[in-house]
């Protein structure tokens, strides 16, 4: 008889299309990754992959066995979904995505509250990206994700997933003390045509949004510096080097040579969560989406 996990690296392997890629996803080593495959060719007694140059590509029985893993994986999770939602109880494993802010603002106090209301559900997090975490959830990486758009730029929802809104997340604009607007009550993005910009990298959703909401003003961005955490932004802004965008969530102290100065307009971003629409009926996704939407009620009226 096949094994479901040696299927399930199969899979892995036809998706992520080589052994590291299939390892990160699994959250595994690339070993295991070989071990696993190399049990599963003893199984089906012929070999599943080749070399390709340097890495691996499926023969036609591993193309012709990945298909049919796909279709077991999903029919198990489906089983799941209807023997939790019999049950009618959270428990098992979820695994969620979650973009560096809400893991700092929103997930930990959610979590918190999901322990002690479900005790029987372990939760495991992983710190992504909105569009690799919405991407690793079709996949089957991840049930769920925290993801977010901006009120000016919104992001491709995959038709396979449900989403449903947690919060808006108002967003000021961080500058130096000495800045020439630092005393400003608000001030609106085309005031900084001749700044110099800390970014994150250049690709992101919020580089990309950046870069477009200030060519809608007429300005043609200056990105200086790029760094992913926006404590680090700050401390580069605290510096002098520039100016950055700093929403609300999940900020904690901003450094004394800071100013944060409201955008006129009102800046905002969306925050919402989605998961796998074949997987609405289980109680651990409802139980985390009430868990998430409680918190996030919490945040907004602080």
């Amino acid at each position: 008889m096949l094994n479901l996990e040696r299927l399930r690296t199969l899979d892995a392997l036809a998706r992520h299309g080589s052994v590291s890629g299939a390892a990160d996803g699994l959250h595994v080593t690339t070993s295991a990754v070989s071990q696993q495959m190399a049990k599963l060719e003893r199984e089906v007694g012929q070999p599943l992959l080749a070399r390709n140059g340097r890495g691996v590509r499926l023969t036609d029985a591993g193309r012709l066995l990945a298909d049919h893993a796909a279709r077991i994986i999903s029919q198990v999770e489906q089983a799941q979904a209807d023997v939790e939602a019999q049950r009618g109880c959270a428990v098992g494993e979820l695994r969620i995505g979650a973009f560096p802010t809400a893991m700092r603002g929103l997930l930990p106090r959610a979590l918190s509250a999901l322990r002690t209301g479900h005790p029987e559900l372990r939760v495991r997090v992983r710190e992504q990206e909105p569009e690799e975490s919405m991407a690793a959830v079709v996949r089957g990486d991840l049930d769920m994700a925290l993801a977010i758009d901006w009120h000016n730029k919104r992001m491709p929802v995959p038709a396979e997933l449900t989403r449903t809104h947690l919060l808006d997340d108002s967003v000021d604009i961080a500058v130096p003390a000495g800045h020439r607007l630092a005393d400003r009550a608000t001030i609106s993005l085309a005031e900084f045509a001749d700044d110099e910009w800390i970014s994150w990298n250049e690709g992101q959703f919020c580089y990309e949004w950046l870069v477009f909401t200030l060519r809608g003003t007429g300005i043609e961005p200056r990105i200086a510096h790029i760094a992913e955490e926006h404590h680090t932004q700050l401390a580069f802004v605290e510096a002098g080097l520039g100016v950055c965008v700093a929403p609300k969530l999940g900020r904690g102290p901003v450094p004394p040579g800071v100013r944060l100065l409201p955008v006129c307009d009102a800046v905002r971003r969306h925050v919402y969560a989605v998961w796998r629409a074949d997987a609405d009926r289980r109680p651990s996704i409802r139980a985390a989406a009430d868990a998430l939407r409680a918190t996030a009620a919490e945040l907004q009226h602080a």
